[in-house]
């Protein structure tokens, strides 16, 4: 999961999973990636990384970018979470356009990898038009409305995870 400070990526990875990074709601909360183990039934289980909050200037090292974007080198599809509603003060939209740029100044092989939007925060206003404006601009794109918070579109998120990193397990 990639995305801004206070996207809500160490929520969501708790909802997922049993992991338990540190959440509070100021920038920078998590220093160092977190991976979490998502159970999608007793066989069938999938891996997914909470890494820290990316900052514009994270190509050229700013706010620890390196040590950050190098582990999004492992993963195998790119999850980004974004505040919807911008109740950060942030665009949705020119965060994802940030966060894409970042990773495509970093490594051309990275910015090739499937991806996906994490619309969070749908609980807030402002977020279904915000939502409809993401849509809009990135057509191509899956967008998969969320509220970590309150866990709505979880079930969808953990068929869609199921589908792209589940993998069986053997006893």
């Amino acid at each position: 999961m990639v995305g801004f400070p206070n996207a809500g990526k160490s929520t969501l990875l708790t909802k997922l999973s049993h992991a338990k990074p540190k959440i509070a709601n100021y920038p920078f909360t998590t220093l160092q990636p977190h991976v979490g183990v998502v159970e999608f039934t007793e066989t069938r289980r999938g891996t997914v990384a909470d890494i820290p909050g990316l900052i514009e200037g994270a190509h050229a090292n700013v706010g620890l970018g390196h040590d950050f974007l190098r582990h999004i080198m492992r993963c195998r599809i790119l999850l980004f979470v974004v505040d919807t509603p911008g109740s950060e003060g942030r665009d949705p939209i020119a965060d994802i356009s940030t966060l894409r740029e970042e990773i495509s100044l970093y490594s051309s092989e990275l910015a090739k990898r499937p991806w996906c939007i994490l619309a969070n925060k749908m609980d807030l206003p402002q977020a279904e038009e915000n939502l409809a404006l993401l849509k809009d601009r990135f057509k191509r794109v899956k967008v998969i409305p969320i509220s970590a918070n309150e866990g709505i579109g979880m079930d969808k998120l953990r068929a869609f995870l199921s589908e792209k990193i589940g993998h069986e397990i053997d006893f």
